[in-house]
């Protein structure tokens, strides 16, 4: 892939979970040969001198663990809300690592905050839980389609990523009742499958038991059923990260029980593209 920035920010807290998105960048970084930046923001510069005190203790037992991508410590002076996509870009990275600690920590990335997170940064994030990667890494992703024009934006980052990292892509929609509907999303199924199919990207479609009323429902059960290594979905801005789910659904696609990795893409702000929008 030319014109790539191996470049990974993983913000930290210093917690578990926070190492636990390391262990994921770490994985991924190997693979691509890039480089990881460990992330805090601070809210006071007089903070400044012992962030940068502990970053270089979890740099060191990173390394101690066996972390053999070079890592970056970095710290800002401002919001997390904020600041994380601002880092990223100063610093010319091209994913955003970031873990989550389950409902009690979801200040962080649901709601209206969650979007000043992710809508702040012009690369995607993985959000993690408590479940470090696999050796092999992401492998299977499922992906979600609905009738937004940013489904098929979606496939322009996924069928990137797949190909780089050689992923099995699981696409699926909603059941619908409604035979206009249901149509629709059948040529969306077949517009992606023609899309991957040229690109040599393995893939396999399906629909779900469950319709659009319970699609977070029926997309965790189908990553459950194939061990899925993530789930993608699209900000939709104004709307939902998940389409026309609201808030609650958001939290339970990012804090799903099987702690299945999640990415979070940004949709194109005109039309369908070929170009790739994901740049590590």
């Amino acid at each position: 892939m030319p014109h790539t920035n191996k470049k990974i920010i993983v913000p930290t807290d210093f917690t578990k979970v926070a190492d636990c998105a390391l262990n994921h960048a770490s994985t991924m970084a190997l693979s691509m040969g890039a480089e990881i930046h460990l992330l805090h923001i601070v809210a006071n510069k007089e903070d400044v001198d012992e962030a940068r005190t502990k970053l270089a203790i979890v740099v060191e037992r990173a390394k101690g663990a066996g972390v053999k991508a070079p890592l970056f410590p970095l710290v800002r002076v401002g919001s997390v809300y904020e600041d994380i996509g601002t880092a990223a870009n100063e610093i010319g990275a091209g994913l955003i690592i970031m873990g989550t600690h389950g409902m009690r920590g979801m200040q962080f990335i649901t709601g209206s905050r969650a979007l000043r997170v992710i809508t702040n940064s012009t690369v995607p994030f993985i959000i993690v839980q408590e479940r470090n990667i696999k050796e092999s890494g992401y492998r299977d992703i499922v992906v979600p389609l609905d009738l937004h024009k940013e489904s098929r934006q979606k496939l322009t980052l996924v069928a990137d990523m797949a190909k780089y990292f050689k992923f099995k892509v699981h696409l699926v929609v909603p059941k619908e009742s409604d035979e206009f509907l249901h149509n629709q999303l059948l040529n969306h199924l077949r517009f992606a499958d023609g899309y991957l199919r040229e690109r040599g990207i393995e893939h396999e479609a399906h629909i779900l038991e469950e319709d659009n009323d319970d699609l977070v429902k029926g997309v965790i059960r189908y990553a459950v059923k194939v061990d899925a290594d993530l789930i993608t979905i699209v900000n939709m801005l104004q709307n939902s990260i998940f389409g026309v789910l609201g808030v609650p659904n958001e939290q339970e696609i990012i804090t799903n029980e099987a702690m299945i990795p999640v990415m979070c893409m940004n949709p194109l702000s005109t039309g369908t593209t070929d170009a790739p929008v994901w740049n590590v």
